[in-house]
């Protein structure tokens, strides 16, 4: 047994000489490996920071293409929208314009039968009245003039002063046309 001792010592030595080779080879490739992966990685920063700007570039410049790719296809769907609108816009002033003008119709039509009804003249009424006011004031200032001319003339020392006349006018009663 003894034999068999010393051979299983030797074995065993011989495995474990065996694995610590490997481990030691095995540690230098990962040494190694890091070390690789460590040079990529600085060679990888340096020529980022080299060719950092020219791809910053490059992709702003693609970025201005597709801007102005989008713009162009926005701006025509623009115009579309934008007449839509203005014609709906268009349309709701046309209406507007015609309610509003009706409404104002009402509020004449509404404010004239009030008037009417409270015996105030209207517009006709007053200009027909005014035209009566000139004609008689016309017809006051001729007989004025005659009455002072034969005042003038006549012989009598101190001649009266004439009373103006007033003919009567019959003023008609306010009417106001019907307008359907």
């Amino acid at each position: 047994m003894a034999k068999f001792k010393k051979a299983t010592k030797k074995t065993t030595a011989r495995k474990q000489a065996g694995v610590q080779d490997q481990a030691e080879r095995l540690s230098k490739t990962l040494s190694e490996s890091a070390q690789q992966i460590w040079l990529a990685g600085v060679g990888a920063f340096g020529r980022a920071q080299a060719e950092g700007t020219k791809l910053f570039e490059s992709l702003v410049k693609e970025g201005l293409n597709l801007e102005q790719t989008a713009r162009k296809f926005a701006g025509g769907r623009a115009e579309v929208v934008r007449d839509a609108v203005e014609s709906t816009v268009g349309q709701a002033r046309g209406r507007a314009t015609d309610t509003w003008d009706r409404l104002e119709k009402v509020f004449e039509d509404r404010v004239q039968r009030a008037l009417v009804k409270l015996g105030v003249p209207g517009r006709d009424d007053l200009a027909d009245l005014s035209r009566r006011v000139e004609a008689l004031t016309t017809e006051l200032r001729r007989q004025n003039g005659t009455a002072a001319r034969t005042t003038k003339t006549a012989t009598r020392p101190a001649a009266r002063k004439a009373k103006p006349v007033v003919a009567k006018v019959p003023v008609a009663k306010a009417t106001r046309k019907r307008v359907p």
